[in-house]
C-alpha cells in the first residue's frame, strides 16, 4: 500500500449485557475514524456476550477477515472490549502484526501505525512467542513425569494367542465374526492372522 492510499479500518465492539448500549463505542470509534480520514469497511459487534466467552460471533468474523487483508486497521474502543485476557490480546496482537495489519485501541491510545507501535508489536511477538515456548515445555514435562511414572502413550499392544486365533479358524470364523468376537478392528485380526499362524506352524 502507497502512502496517498486510504486505509480500511475495521471497528470491533462488545458490550458484555443486552441492557448496555453498543452506539457510545460505534459513536466515539466512527468519529475517530473520520478524523484520521480512514475508510470504514466494516463494523463487528458483539452484543450480551462476556469478555471471558471463548467464542465471540463477531470477533471470530473479524479475525477471519483479517487473514483474507480485508482491512489495513483494527480499531476497538478499549482493550477489555476485544481480549478475554493479556494472553489472548498479546496472541491477536503477534497475529496482526505478521498479517500487517495495525491495531487501535482508542481509550488506551495504543496505535501500532506509528514507530512505537511498531516497537510495541515487537514486544508483544516476543511475548507470545515465549508464552508458547512455556506452554511447550510444560506439555513436555508432564509427558515425561508420566512415562517416569510408568504410564505408556498410544494404543495399547494387542496380544492373542496363535493357538486361540488357530481354534477360531478350524471353526469356521471369518474374519470379521473374529472381530466381532474379539472386539477389534478386523484390519488388527487380519494382521495377527498373518504374523501368528505361520509362527504357529513352526
Amino acid at each position: 500500500m502507497t502512502p496517498t492510499q486510504t486505509k480500511k479500518v475495521a471497528i470491533y465492539c462488545r458490550v458484555s449485557t443486552t441492557d448496555q448500549n453498543i452506539e457510545i463505542q460505534l459513536t466515539d470509534l466512527r468519529r475517530y475514524a473520520t478524523s484520521r480520514g480512514w475508510i470504514i469497511q466494516k463494523e463487528y459487534s458483539d452484543e450480551g456476550i462476556s469478555g471471558s466467552k471463548e467464542f465471540r460471533p463477531a470477533l471470530d468474523a473479524l479475525m477471519t477477515d483479517s487473514r483474507k487483508r480485508l482491512f489495513d486497521i483494527v480499531l476497538v474502543w478499549r482493550f477489555d472490549r476485544f481480549a478475554r485476557s493479556s494472553r489472548h490480546l498479546a496472541i491477536a496482537l503477534d497475529e496482526f502484526g505478521h498479517l500487517g495489519v495495525d491495531f487501535v485501541s482508542y481509550n488506551e491510545h495504543l496505535d501500532t501505525s506509528g514507530a512505537m507501535g511498531k516497537a510495541m508489536f515487537t514486544i508483544i511477538g516476543a511475548m507470545a512467542e515465549l508464552e508458547r515456548g512455556i506452554i511447550s515445555e510444560r506439555v513436555r514435562a508432564g509427558l515425561r513425569r508420566a512415562r517416569e511414572k510408568g504410564k505408556v502413550f498410544g494404543r495399547p499392544r494387542v496380544e492373542i494367542s496363535p493357538e486361540k486365533l488357530k481354534d477360531m479358524q478350524n471353526r469356521g470364523y471369518s474374519v470379521r465374526k473374529m472381530a466381532m468376537a474379539l472386539k477389534m478392528p478386523r484390519s488388527t485380526v487380519h494382521d495377527k492372522l498373518a504374523e501368528l499362524l505361520p509362527a504357529a506352524r513352526n
